[in-house]
């Protein structure tokens, strides 16, 4: 006979968020520790994310580009909420691909040595191109990592392509083009609705795909690609 805590544990999920210490993941990681079917939150980076927490289990990991001695770390996890990223024009362009592409196979690699049957829910990016020709070195780097997931045959990957990310809360804008986005968000949001969404709605999205996966994921396949429009459906905002 199972103990009501047993009960308890079997209902909730264990998540792994990598990138918490950035925007999309630091709301990531604040909703899936309130979250009451969430029994354990795995951070896995190279900062500390300042936050302490009975749910919380920290570990930090330098280099990315080798995540072998993470296959303990990642056993026995039910999802991941993957949103570690680099702005274009703030890195070189191969800094990108390593940080885009190399450090997303790499963890996935390992991830499906420690827990083959984990969901994952991918943060990408509005115009990732899946054929990998673009001429826009971001489109063709998520393009090639979306690729990887889809490949790695886990049971289910969401993959999220956000177009502009409303920061929510003040923060040093990475470039000029974000900063002039942010001032004139309020008239871009009403001229373009489908062009915008707030970063804790991405994140709150992105953690219950995770946690209860999806209708379409059943009925449409294995991999299932959430565009803007659709992350807003989700969220309520349409």
């Amino acid at each position: 006979m199972k103990t009501a805590n047993r009960k308890t544990t079997n209902k909730q999920k264990r998540i792994v968020i990598v990138g918490a210490t950035g925007m999309v993941g630091g709301y990531a990681l604040r909703y899936a520790l309130e979250h009451l079917e969430v029994e354990r939150v795995t951070v896995i980076g190279r900062r500390n994310v300042g936050l302490s927490h009975p749910k919380l289990n920290e570990v930090l990991h330098s280099d990315f580009t080798d995540c072998s001695s993470l296959v303990d770390v990642l056993s026995h996890q039910d999802a991941v909420v993957f949103c570690l990223g680099a702005y274009t024009g703030v890195v070189s362009d191969a800094e990108l691909r390593r940080i885009t592409v190399d450090y997303t196979i790499e963890f996935a690699r390992v991830l499906h040595i420690s827990s083959p049957n984990t969901v994952i829910a991918f943060l990408s990016g509005s115009g990732a191109d899946p054929t990998e020709q673009s001429r826009i070195s971001f489109a063709r780097y998520k393009g090639k990592a979306e690729n990887a997931l889809s490949a790695a045959k886990f049971p289910q990957v969401y993959i999220f392509r956000p177009a502009y990310i409303y920061p929510v809360e003040p923060r040093k804008e990475p470039n000029f083009s974000y900063s002039l986005l942010r001032m004139i968000y309020p008239a871009f949001r009403r001229l373009f609705p489908n062009l915008v969404i707030r970063a804790d709605d991405l994140a709150h999205s992105m953690v219950d795909v995770a946690i209860h996966g999806t209708r379409e994921g059943i009925e449409k396949g294995r991999v299932l690609v959430f565009e803007n429009r659709d992350i807003r459906n989700r969220v309520g905002l349409l």
